[in-house]
């Protein structure tokens, strides 16, 4: 017998039925509350809320539990490529070597702009940050490329299209900032060595590509790919219901993952640690301070709005944190400071009551600038690896039958009615 919910409002009793996902998560289905009642329900932040039927992230907060098209992060983390995690999250399966190597091809073939698009970044402030810069090209691709054909190969070369180009769009930005020539990818390099290649080759000092670099921007990737209905994601399906086209929808996506409590939460850490080293905080004074309710000191990078334990995805990021500075032996006061501060907050026993545990962004923005990536940067490298999620999640969203144009409601409390005064009488 299929479980059902009784509400009784105002002595009338409502019927709502139950939905359960396949990891047996429960949801209590409103959308006839409003047309039978009147009412309807609160929940700022939506935290309480589903929006949508999903088969393509799982996650559980309490366990600590984040799996992709049924695979565990750690597994993805261990054993993939950021290309071949893409095209699971996108297609719904992991590709055989001959999709793989086609898909490869096609992200190399895609790369190169076009002509036009060139002559924007040249005209951009030298001070625009980079998201702006991103989120601006990747809605003006609307204007370079074809109508998109309800074909699904023709699809798929879209997609590809969009996660070749964004590596590129990003490694010009800033290359270009920079006054420096703009370097493409080579067919030789696999993708994130292209990156790495197209950010950093010089002329006079060519980049020497190093293997754990490229398995280290891999695994960053894969840990960004998806996340289930964050801000951006949310972000991209609202926009995406009212059939927007995909590069508009994307675009919207950058525009909501620039804040710094959500994509740009890694650079906020990097901007806490000058923030101590500047004023010669210690360690002890940083927990003391962040313990303080009335400090404005925030640490940046601890505790999760979803985890209510060890993040999966940090307890990666470390590993991958810990052989970089390793075998890099470079001497960074910022990354010292947080190491020790790290090691400090996981033993203290107010941040263990509390679940305040590093985040993948505590640990994230560690592996970027350790790698050489500047700061301002660090929000771009992650829409780069959350492309692959948010084309999943729209892809997902067009196709449902059920779905319709987002249109929350909202409790007014305003002025009640009132007749319009004449400028002249008004007080």
């Amino acid at each position: 017998m299929r479980e059902v919910v009784k509400l009784v409002i105002d002595g009338k009793e409502v019927i709502l039925p139950v939905i359960i996902g396949t990891e047996g998560e429960k949801g209590i289905d409103i959308r006839s509350l409003r047309q039978e009642t009147g009412y309807i329900t609160f929940d700022p932040g939506f935290g309480n809320t589903g929006t949508c039927r999903s088969a393509i992230t799982y996650m559980d907060g309490e366990k600590g539990i984040l799996r992709h098209r049924g695979y565990p992060i750690e597994q993805l983390a261990e054993h993939s490529t950021f290309v071949e995690t893409a095209y699971l999250l996108i297609t719904g399966q992991l590709p055989t070597l001959e999709e793989l190597t086609r898909t490869s091809v096609y992200l190399n073939d895609f790369s190169p702009l076009h002509e036009n698009m060139k002559a924007f970044y040249q005209n951009y402030p030298s001070k625009a940050h980079p998201m702006g810069i991103l989120s601006a090209m990747i809605n003006a691709m609307r204007s370079f490329y074809p109508e998109l054909l309800d074909i699904e190969e023709e699809m798929n070369k879209t997609y590809l299209r969009l996660i070749s180009k964004i590596r590129t769009m990003a490694a010009m930005a800033y290359r270009i900032s920079l006054g420096e020539r703009v370097v493409y990818p080579r067919p030789d390099l696999c993708y994130c060595a292209n990156f790495l290649n197209m950010m950093f080759d010089n002329v006079v000092v060519p980049y020497q590509l190093d293997d754990d670099l490229i398995r280290a921007l891999n695994v960053f990737w894969i840990l960004h790919a998806d996340h289930e209905q964050n801000c951006s994601t949310t972000a991209v399906r609202v926009v995406g219901s009212g059939k927007v086209n995909i590069y508009s929808t994307i675009s919207a996506g950058i525009s909501a993952l620039w804040g710094p409590l959500h994509g740009g939460a890694n650079q906020a850490v990097i901007q806490m640690l000058e923030v101590i080293h500047r004023n010669g905080l210690t360690i002890n004074e940083c927990l003391l301070k962040a313990k303080d309710r009335t400090d404005p000191f925030r640490l940046m990078g601890f505790g999760h709005r979803v985890y209510k334990t060890y993040d999966p995805r940090a307890k990666i990021m470390k590993k991958m944190g810990d052989i970089l500075l390793s075998k890099l032996k470079r001497t960074d006061p910022l990354l010292e400071i947080a190491q020790r501060l790290e090691e400090a907050a996981l033993k203290d026993p107010y941040f263990k009551e509390k679940n305040l545990y590093p985040n993948v962004d505590f640990y994230s923005g560690i592996v970027l600038r350790a790698m050489g990536i500047p700061t301002k940067m660090f929000t771009v490298m992650f829409a780069i690896g959350r492309l692959p999620g948010w084309i999943a999640q729209w892809k997902e969203d067009v196709s449902d039958p059920e779905m319709k144009i987002s249109r929350p409601r909202q409790i007014y409390e305003g002025s009640l009615e009132r007749d319009y005064i004449p400028i002249d009488n008004r007080a």
